[in-house]
Parts: C-alpha cells; sequence; structure tokens
C-alpha cells in the first residue's frame, strides 16, 4: 500500500534501523554512510522496534543522517508514475502473489482459521511433485462445486495468496525458507487490513501466533507484524490508524 508521507515522517526519526529478531543475521553496513557507522538500511520504516548496531556511535553530522533519510520526495514519484497507464493494461489485475511453504498442514490451518481466509482453489502436479494452495479473502458459499468453473474462479479473484508446496519439505528437518527478512534481503511481507488492530492481535495472541511487532511497540503505535508458520511477515493494520 501507498504511504508516502508515512515512510517518510519515520525516515526522518529512525536514527538506526535494525530490527530486534531473533537469529537476525549480521548487519550490513550502507556504503553511503562512513564505514565505522553500521546499521540496517534493508528493514521496512513502518516496522520500528528498533536499536543501533553496539559498535555504532549516535549519527552526529547532517552527511551521515542523510545517508538514512533520502528517498525519492512526494512529488518526485509521482513524476515518475504514468499520469494515464496505456489503454491496453485496463483489465488488468493484482491477482496473485506466491510463496513457498514447508508443511500445508500447518499453512492451511493457520491462513484459514488464524486469518480466516478460504481456500479458493488446490492444484496438483505430481509429475513435478508439487501443489498449489490459493487463498483469498472470498466467501466459502461462492466457491464453484465444478473443478473447472473453481479454478477458473480461483485465477479471477484479486490479492489472492497462492502457497506452494514442494512435496517432501515437510519430512527435511533442515529444510527452511528465506523469507526475505536476513541477509541478502528481499520480499518483505503482505499486509491485512483488519477494523480493530488491537482486538485482532489480542486474538492472535491467544492463539499462540508469533509476533515481530505488537501493535504498542516501537514509535509508530496501532499496526503489528505477526509471523506464518514459515517465518513470513504478515502487517496487521487498520486504515484509519495508517492515516494517522
Amino acid at each position: 500500500m501507498a504511504r508516502n508521507d508515512f515512510a517518510e515522517k519515520m525516515g526522518k526519526e529512525m536514527k538506526a534501523v535494525r530490527i530486534q529478531e531473533d537469529n537476525d543475521g549480521p548487519s550490513t553496513s550502507a556504503s553511503a554512510a562512513p564505514a565505522q557507522i553500521k546499521r540496517r538500511r534493508e528493514a521496512s520504516p513502518e516496522v520500528v522496534s528498533i536499536k543501533q548496531e553496539p559498535d555504532a556511535g549516535p549519527l552526529t553530522t547532517a552527511e551521515e543522517m542523510n545517508a538514512y533519510t533520502t528517498g525519492l520526495t512526494n512529488s518526485e514519484a509521482e513524476e515518475l508514475c504514468e499520469k494515464s497507464p496505456d489503454s491496453s493494461t485496463k483489465d488488468f489485475i493484482f491477482q496473485q502473489t506466491m510463496y513457498r511453504i514447508k508443511d500445508p498442514r500447518k499453512s492451511l490451518p493457520f491462513y484459514t482459521g488464524v486469518l480466516g481466509m478460504t481456500l479458493l482453489q488446490k492444484l496438483d502436479f505430481p509429475e513435478a511433485k508439487f501443489s498449489l494452495y490459493f487463498m483469498g479473502y472470498e466467501s466459502p458459499s461462492d466457491v464453484p462445486s465444478d473443478s473447472s468453473e473453481r479454478t477458473k474462479w480461483a485465477m479471477s479473484r484479486k490479492a489472492t495468496i497462492e502457497l506452494t508446496h514442494n512435496w517432501g519439505t515437510e519430512s527435511d528437518p533442515d529444510q527452511k525458507y528465506h523469507t526475505g527478512n536476513a541477509d541478502p534481503w528481499g520480499f518483505g511481507h503482505i499486509g491485512i487490513m483488519v477494523p480493530d488492530v488491537y482486538a485482532a492481535c489480542k486474538r492472535f495472541e491467544n492463539l499462540g501466533v508469533d509476533f515481530i511487532k505488537k501493535p504498542d511497540d516501537g514509535r509508530i503505535k496501532g499496526l503489528a507484524f505477526i509471523k506464518d508458520p514459515d517465518g513470513y511477515w504478515i502487517e496487521i493494520f487498520n486504515a484509519n490508524t495508517v492515516c494517522n
């Protein structure tokens, strides 16, 4: 979701950007900053349970601060975007995000029972030994009974998650997928909007869900981050809270 003003404000407040998470990887140095100052730059700006590297002093000069606050202004971002997208894209939709899971016996109960999603369709590929589970916020009563129609319907829903299970990974004790939130960093998280962040998180806590950030942790209040069974991050937010 777009939060230019939010991210810009957070960027100016941050004096260090290392997320406090168990088993975090080693720090990486920002090339634009002095070598003796080690900071995490890859962290999402909204995750604000942060601390300085133990061997790094305070950011004292304008140059040092600038190394961690530079980015596109709102106007620059707008100027880079096409004002009128090509007419040939008018029927394009954002349909799915895919990531791999280790064990569907753990992931399916989480995405349906904890997050309240529906299994839209399951597709198996025996020759390649993997299965796809398409998840989304649709009413179970709307799921077509015919398999072919169900696939077509599932592929036309907006903002779904495609969970990919490579058969056998659930039995491999050494199998672990990179979530993007450790070196070398990349994918960050998906986001779920809820009516009441605090009520949702209280329920998550009662269900034993792992938290990265609880609603009142850090400087930014009213949003949270939880983990799915594979450790992928999920932001829990409310649109009104983010706007405020």
